[in-house]
């Protein structure tokens, strides 16, 4: 018998993993043409490749949401959208997040103006030896793209949970949908934090003075570096083949 000709829905379902895949390969090569840039200070910019692969994510759901039929079944259970969750990953993203909020804080709170009279940009210090004015420094000028660049990532990443878990289909489906859009919500905050983080600990580093609050700091910094490298990776992972996921962790 020949095979039948595959519906609308499958063709729906066989787009959502490419596009999601073109979503995380279109913010790789953002993130490769911020990196290479000639002006070193955009580096911090790292919430716009974030925002492209959530956009990857957000559009792949689109696509592939099936067509509601004539006959609905109304369930009497209703689903939440913490049932779904990767809770460890989450909790972790979440500090992660608060760590960044925390950071820019303080690069906000401490900036001033760079050698060019450019507001924001540089961490001005006073010690023994003389004045130092280091630059980039987080400060207001990068922090407000990517605080937006976060919260409209979020705002995102929430609406698409709530679509994902109120929609007809199964409790599979779900949560490889879920864990796709966590894992892209991680992108979006392990990227800058690791920007944010890798940025301050260099000016740290140059700094004369300060003494053992300037050896804290290093390691605070070194250790949210390498924390949030990791966790970047994790998560593209995480976006790329989240089926792989929730079949290891359901």
């Amino acid at each position: 018998m020949p095979a039948a000709a595959p519906t609308e829905g499958t063709w729906r379902a066989r787009l959502e993993t490419p596009v999601r895949w073109v979503g995380a390969a279109t913010g790789l090569v953002v993130n490769a043409l911020v990196s290479f840039s000639p002006e070193s200070d955009v580096d911090l910019l790292y919430a716009f490749p974030g925002l492209c692969v959530m956009a990857g994510v957000f559009t792949a759901d689109v696509i592939a949401r099936p067509n509601p039929g004539r006959l609905r079944v109304a369930q009497m259970t209703p689903r939440r959208i913490r049932d779904y969750l990767p809770r460890s990953l989450t909790a972790a993203l979440a500090a992660q997040a608060v760590v960044l909020l925390i950071l820019l804080v303080v690069a906000v709170s401490t900036a001033s103006m760079d050698a060019e009279g450019r507001s924001g940009r540089a961490l001005a210090v006073s010690c023994p030896v003389g004045a130092q004015l280091l630059s980039p420094w987080p400060g207001p000028y990068y922090a407000w793209p990517t605080l937006g660049g976060l919260a409209l990532g979020t705002v995102a990443c929430a609406l698409l949970l709530r679509r994902v878990t109120v929609r007809s289909g199964n409790d599979e489906q779900r949560r490889v949908r879920i864990r796709a859009a966590i894992g892209a919500w991680g992108v979006l905050v392990a990227a800058p934090l690791f920007a944010v983080a890798l940025t301050m600990g260099v000016v740290v580093l140059s700094l004369s003075c300060a003494g053992w609050t300037k050896d804290v700091a290093l390691w605070g910094l070194a250790v949210t570096v390498l924390t949030s490298a990791v966790t970047a990776c994790h998560c593209l992972s995480v976006l790329l083949l989240p089926q792989v996921y929730v079949t290891a962790r359901p």
